[in-house]
């Protein structure tokens, strides 16, 4: 077939584009569906413990990662904590330094993502790249977790050699899962503070409910023994006096039973 400038076109280009956009469009199908897998797992639960682990075994399990992990920064900003581990789920909260992960110093630092396309042959790995060839990695890719335009954290993503290479339109839904991995942790906090101020609210509540026994308590010992002692103090008391006692008792317990209510 020809075009209008006599070029000839073969029809398998046509048909080769148009395999390459269903494929496209397939695997734009799956990040949605990461994507609501995600939303479901995080909404099940407000610990962000268990928040974290099920995003970066989930980015674990859709791109086929050697590692994804999730850091949160530390105070200082010398450390950042590994909160999360898509190949090793039982790290929690271990302590990294970080002069060595300078990608990751580097995305927390700058607030932007970082993105290493070859790990072994980068001049800031050199450290490290023993370690990384032994490990087949290709590319890696830090995605900070920003809160309010600060990074508070971030999502490292590390590909096997041979495996499939990290595409922008990939980089751009890690984005998308950091923003949503920010909200989560948000959430998780001001529940966990939540939590935290009805515990504390409640402790008080029962503190001052636990001084009004004690104090009425002592009181009717008081009582108990003075009226013990001086019994005949009922008799003195002319009928006027006791009418008017009795009418004070009578008002003082009606007070205290509106206070009760609040």
């Amino acid at each position: 077939m020809a075009d209008l400038c006599g070029v000839t076109t073969k029809p398998l280009d046509a048909a080769e584009a148009l395999a390459s956009r269903i494929e496209e469009m397939e695997k734009e199908r799956e990040r949605l569906l990461t994507i609501i897998d995600i939303l479901q797992e995080i909404s099940g639960t407000l610990h962000f413990t268990d928040i974290l682990q099920a995003i970066a075994r989930r980015l674990g399990e859709t791109f086929g990662l050697d590692r994804a992990s999730i850091f949160l920064s530390d105070r200082g900003g010398k450390t950042v904590r590994l909160v999360a581990s898509y190949e090793d789920p039982s790290i929690r909260n271990l302590v990294v330094d970080l002069a060595r992960y300078p990608e990751i110093r580097r995305a927390m630092e700058n607030g932007e993502t970082v993105f290493v396309a070859d790990a072994t042959s980068d001049p800031e790995l050199q450290r490290a790249k023993g370690a990384l060839a032994r490990r087949k990695a290709r590319s890696i890719t830090v995605v900070p977790i920003k809160y309010k335009g600060t990074a508070i954290g971030c999502i490292f993503l590390r590909t096997y050699q041979g495996g499939t290479p990290f595409s922008e339109t990939d980089i751009r839904f890690t984005q998308l899962v950091a923003d949503l991995t920010a909200r989560a942790l948000n959430n998780a906090h001001r529940f966990e503070s939540l939590q935290k101020r009805s515990k504390e609210v409640g402790e008080s509540a029962h503190r001052r409910e636990r001084e009004r026994l004690v104090i009425l308590g002592y009181l009717q010992r008081l009582l108990g023994a003075h009226t013990a002692r001086d019994a005949d103090a009922q008799e003195a008391l002319s009928n006027t006096s006791a009418q008017e006692l009795d009418r004070l008792v009578g008002v003082t317990l009606a007070v205290i039973a509106e206070e009760a209510k609040g």
